[in-house]
């Protein structure tokens, strides 16, 4: 339902992916998703996470040289370095952001080529490459003597000899979902989130409609995604369905956030925002349903 969840999480799953690795058995932490009144939470893998489940240790990366230099350093020894870059200067973007406004987005490099001016990266769900003018934008070559020293939050992630297998991994993951339920809101996260939305859409109303984008994002589309996640966890941790309850009801959360997705498209339009007060009901509902499976089965 979410081709795209958020650039850190879609990163992951790639570079999970491309060691052969299961990215379903990181997505435990989808249950400690929140509202945090303007906003759901913007879901990350624990790092802890990912040391426990694949033996990946990450942690920042230092910046004090040029950011080009260290990421050469760390690709050199094996590393994989996730940086915060411009959205404006990656062609994978286009239509959205690529040239048209800028934004804060992360990115794995994989591959440097200074001399060639290229970079080769994963971004949200796939791996491309840049190259010239995109590659100079992106690290503020053309920067003045003056200007601002170019320093994005930068983690690295450093790779075990030997891979765990896949039951190992399962078993971890399953040692990890009741640590993962105790962390869970305290309160539905969607009743919550109910009572300010139709006052928030009202709001919303009155800015220029680019911004109803940038809104959904961080509210619908992140719980949406999130839960989808959640239900592949699910499925992949109990392939014999012990948890296929819980999976039904995650996918119930994101189908609605689909659904209020068009209605709130609507009421911005037709600036009648009444009938939004009810319309996450079904998904505050569903995160009930869903919280109870897992206390039985887990809690």
């Amino acid at each position: 339902m979410w081709p795209e969840t958020n650039c850190y999480v879609d990163l992951w799953i790639e570079v999970l992916n491309a060691l052969g690795l299961p990215p379903q058995a990181m997505l435990g932490f989808t249950l400690t998703q929140d509202c945090e009144g303007d906003q759901f939470t913007f879901f990350k893998v624990p790092l802890e996470d990912l040391e426990t489940l694949y033996g990946i240790t990450c942690t920042e990366l230092a910046i004090y040289d040029r950011v080009e230099s260290h990421i050469a350093t760390q690709i050199g020894r094996g590393r994989l370095c996730l940086v915060e870059m411009d959205s404006y200067f990656m062609p994978d973007t286009a239509g959205v952001a690529y040239r048209i406004e800028h934004g804060k987005t992360t990115i794995a490099v994989n591959q440097l080529d200074m001399a060639a001016r290229r970079l080769g990266y994963f971004h949200n769900g796939g791996y491309f490459e840049l190259a010239g003018e995109d590659f100079d934008g992106l690290f503020q070559m053309a920067a003045t003597p003056d200007a601002l020293p170019f320093l994005p939050y930068t983690e690295f992630a450093k790779f075990p000899g030997t891979a765990p297998s896949e039951p190992a991994i399962r078993a971890a993951a399953l040692d990890l979902l009741p640590k993962h339920f105790n962390r869970r809101p305290d309160s539905n996260p969607f009743r919550a989130f109910s009572k300010d939305f139709p006052a928030q859409v009202e709001a919303l109303a009155e800015r220029p409609f680019g911004f109803f984008h940038k809104y959904a994002f961080n509210t619908l589309r992140q719980f949406g995604a999130n839960f989808e996640l959640a239900a592949s966890h699910f499925q992949w941790l109990y392939p014999d369905g012990q948890l296929e309850d819980a999976r039904l009801q995650a996918l119930r959360i994101s189908e609605v956030a689909k659904t209020v997705q068009f209605q709130l498209a609507r009421a911005v339009s037709r600036k009648k925002f009444d009938a939004l007060s009810a319309a996450l009901d079904p998904a505050a509902d569903a995160w009930d349903a869903m919280m109870g499976v897992l206390e039985a089965r887990i809690g």
